[in-house]
């Protein structure tokens, strides 16, 4: 006797046409297409998730970059004072204060500045 899978099948397929709704064309409607659109939109996604935090980090370095130039000093400098005056910001908020709070980002420059080796 032949076995067709009846409803666990059926749910397999609508849970991944769910997925894929909103596709263009036969890609949100055709199984076989939309299985193929699906697994790649997941590749893309697990992948761009990584990216996601590397494109930020870079975004923090420049703005940081950017502040602490404009008190005479560079990104790594400024990344060797704070190191060596026992401050651990991570970058995030380094560039947040940059930004948000230039007097307490200036302060943070001079103290670098302090303790970086002339």
């Amino acid at each position: 006797m032949r076995v067709k899978g009846g409803p666990r099948r059926a749910r397999r397929r609508n849970k991944l046409l769910k997925l894929a709704e909103g596709y263009w064309g036969r890609r949100g409607r055709a199984f076989k297409i939309a299985k193929l659109t699906v697994q790649k939109a997941l590749q893309y996604a697990y992948r761009d998730r990584k990216a996601k935090k590397r494109e930020f980090r870079r975004l923090w370095i420049t703005r940081i970059n950017a502040a602490t130039r404009a008190y005479g000093l560079s990104y790594s400098r400024f990344m060797e004072g704070l190191k060596k005056a026992n401050i651990s910001l991570d970058r995030k908020i380094l560039a947040d204060m940059a930004i948000r709070d230039q007097e307490a980002f200036g302060e943070l420059v001079k103290i670098a500045k302090a303790h970086v080796s002339a």
